[in-house]
């Protein structure tokens, strides 16, 4: 038994539920840089970095929301909408172009916050809708995607997106720095206490003069900052503004989200752990692309399959951590 009362077992399935994708994720490294020579490189791994840095930002905003218990569904039409926008603001000069997507996509949040904190609807639907309602308005910006607006590649915006440093993109350190941020508000802040007790329970949260509501809002403002900080700094990347990103997005920062040991149900969770199963997500479709014998249909269908293992398996380490809290 241990200090707390907790037998080894459950200990030990405690531990794997939170820490389980980093060891996932140094099984597969090491396995995948023995099977294959292109894998172990320096460009490789830059390459999965740059990859990785926009779902990354956005699965940093569902962090905070998933652990508080919610749900936000609309990152990925909001990812998108970002991008669309930085290159229409761009126009005007760099400022707007950023200034554009944080103000509307911000919005966007906040109008889930308001809704979801106040109005007191599910978030599944508040965020379906605005994920339906944010895709109609970048279709309309678009003309149905008909339009695509290029960037200036001299432009500030445009080159924070293309430009390295020591070989590594700037979108790399601005994700790095966000989630250092992100790990000192979870880890020190009373805000961030506060997010895993409404997560834990919203009513008991309220009985300990917890602003539940306002907090609730500033979470979903937050989720839809970083979206729209992500598809500017994804469009400035690729110095145009497409309707086609951020299809499915959403799915990848929820799964990404899960696989790092937050739990769908809320009140527990790490950013680290986001940032591993974000990582794990982009080196397990490196991987198949260094098979390079399935197409791109296959591909999904082998991501899906792993995740579904993945996520089961975290289920139940949760099961048997929480389990013998919930017999007594």
């Amino acid at each position: 038994m241990t200090a707390l009362g907790m037998t080894r077992r459950e200990w030990l399935a405690g531990v794997v539920q939170r820490r389980g994708s980093v060891v996932v994720l140094a099984i597969v490294v090491l396995v995948s840089s023995f099977a294959f020579d292109s894998f172990a490189t320096v460009d490789n791994a830059r390459n999965v970095a740059m990859q990785s840095s926009f779902l990354a930002i956005v699965a940093l905003g569902m962090t905070f929301v998933i652990m508080s218990g919610g749900i936000d569904l609309s990152v990925g039409s909001v990812y998108a909408l970002g991008g669309v926008l930085a290159a229409l603001g761009i126009q005007w000069g760099s400022v707007a172009g950023l200034a554009l997507p944080l103000v509307v996509c911000g919005g966007i949040g906040l109008l889930n916050g308001v809704l979801v904190a106040y109005g007191r609807l599910a978030p599944f639907i508040v965020t379906l809708a605005t994920l339906l309602g944010a895709r109609g308005l970048l279709l309309a910006i678009t003309k149905e995607g008909a339009t695509t607006r290029v960037m200036p590649r001299d432009a500030l915006l445009t080159r924070i997106g293309q430009g390295t440093l020591l070989g590594i993109g700037y979108p790399v350190f601005i994700a790095a720095v966000l989630f250092a941020v992100g790990v000192f508000v979870l880890q020190r802040t009373r805000f961030g206490h506060s997010v895993r007790a409404i997560g834990g329970s919203a009513e008991a949260a309220k009985l300990m003069g917890l602003p539940v509501a306002r907090r609730t809002m500033w979470l979903y403002t937050g989720s839809g900052l970083l979206a729209g900080l992500a598809g500017a700094l994804s469009a400035a990347y690729i110095a145009s503004g497409v309707t086609i990103v951020g299809v499915g997005l959403e799915l990848n920062a929820i799964a990404a989200v899960v696989i790092g040991g937050t739990l769908l149900t809320g009140g527990a969770g790490t950013v680290g752990g986001t940032l591993a199963g974000v990582v794990l997500l982009s080196v397990i479709q490196n991987v198949i692309n260094q098979i390079g014998t399935l197409s791109s249909y296959y591909q999904s269908v082998v991501s899906g399959a792993f995740l579904a293992v993945v996520v089961a398996v975290q289920a139940y380490l949760s099961r048997a951590h929480l389990g013998r809290k919930r017999d007594q």
